[in-house]
């Protein structure tokens, strides 16, 4: 994608960003994609129309699978799925890929994830692999139950990944994702913050398949409210008819990464400010919403004091790691909040017109109209 992000458009959003405003601002971080897109008119279930994909985060990039980092996660609402979690939850750590896809690919993500590791990390194939594996649902637009995402396909967004800019809008797993009525998808930003000598960073990555088109709030403008644009998927009868859920519904799976130094549970506690964020962008959450989240700090390379992968761990490992002070988070939550609220404008603005299955259209959000709303109404 190519469109205007909200800040080149104008849209006055607080904190200072990294060099590409993306997660990937987080050194070592790599990001990749594999987006499906073919077929148009009506669902034959297996033959498409096909609008979906895989988005693959590395924590410390294709060397350094296995290596730990510091994590933590939660559940605003739990209408979705996010495998490995109970063993975070259990040590504090995360040392395997992430992907993200839909709902229904979420065992072939893992398989896939799995696959992968015995191909590029045949050693620590030997043991078990709990990979993180995240969904949103994309039967709007998508033949998801085609089983169009395979264990290749998620092999090849992980080969895929790469640091520097990030795609943005209809890509990887976003690729059939809508959001507040419109065009949603994969979304991306990032805060830098000064602690006396040291400078860190907070990057934030969204997969965007949530909210009415009401709630839809831009730097403070109600801009869902005062848009004169059409919503074709707040009047088609096929989701209260066939999925009998309202219009609107859907998940949002964000992913945080700092390389501040962090535990487990501030990590945790860094996860639960994304709803914050959210809420700066309109939502009041859904009943028929996943909204699953996940944050993890790169600061502390070192072998994982749980002896996993299996290993012995020396004396000498089993040292007092540094950790920000509790008394010093309140700027990493405030970056992670802008973080999240940048990156999903940023999913909206940068995105096009999507028609899927059966004809079911999906609309872009009209960024200049909605930049031109925003900045007439600067205090």
């Amino acid at each position: 994608m190519t469109n205007s992000r909200a800040r080149d458009l104008g849209v006055d959003l607080p904190g200072i960003p990294g060099p590409h405003n993306a997660i990937t601002d987080v050194p070592g971080i790599e990001v990749g994609y594999r987006t499906l897109i073919s077929g148009a008119g009506p669902l034959a279930v297996g033959r498409g129309p096909v609008r979906t994909g895989v988005t693959a985060i590395l924590p410390r990039g294709r060397a350094g699978v296995g290596r730990p980092c510091a994590a933590g996660r939660y559940s605003l609402n739990g209408n979705g799925e996010m495998t490995g979690t109970a063993w975070i939850d259990e040590v504090g750590e995360l040392s395997m890929p992430i992907t993200i896809s839909n709902t229904h690919a979420i065992g072939v993500c893992h398989t896939g994830v799995i696959e992968w590791i015995n191909r590029e990390h045949p050693a620590l194939a030997r043991q078990w692999l709990l990979p993180v594996c995240a969904e949103t649902w994309d039967g709007y637009l998508n033949d998801i139950n085609g089983a169009h995402v395979t264990p290749q396909v998620v092999g090849e967004a992980l080969d895929a990944a790469r640091t520097g800019p990030v795609a943005e809008g209809s890509v990887g797993g976003g690729t059939g994702m809508n959001c507040y009525g419109f065009k949603g998808g994969s979304g991306t930003s990032s805060r830098r913050i000064a602690f006396g000598a040291e400078t860190f960073t907070v990057g934030a990555f969204v997969q965007a398949n949530f909210g009415s088109r009401e709630e839809l709030t831009v730097a403070g403008v109600p801009v869902g409210r005062l848009l004169d644009t059409p919503n074709p998927m707040a009047t088609d009868e096929w989701f209260e008819r066939d999925l009998r859920v309202p219009g609107g519904s859907g998940s949002v799976i964000v992913v945080l990464a700092t390389d501040a130094p962090l535990d487990g549970a501030r990590c945790e506690a860094l996860a639960r400010r994304v709803p914050l964020g959210l809420a700066r962008t309109g939502t009041t959450g859904s009943l028929f919403s996943g909204d699953l989240f996940l944050a993890f700090s790169t600061a502390d390379d070192r072998p994982s004091t749980t002896s996993f992968p299996m290993r012995e761990v020396s004396v000498e490992e089993i040292e007092i790691r540094r950790v920000l002070p509790w008394n010093r988070m309140d700027l990493l939550y405030a970056a992670a909040v802008h973080a999240v609220e940048e990156a999903v404008l940023n999913a909206l603005f940068v995105n096009e017109d999507m028609t899927g299955r059966d004809g079911h259209r999906s609309p872009a959000m009209p960024r200049e109209a909605v930049a031109a709303l925003v900045n007439s109404r600067r205090w």
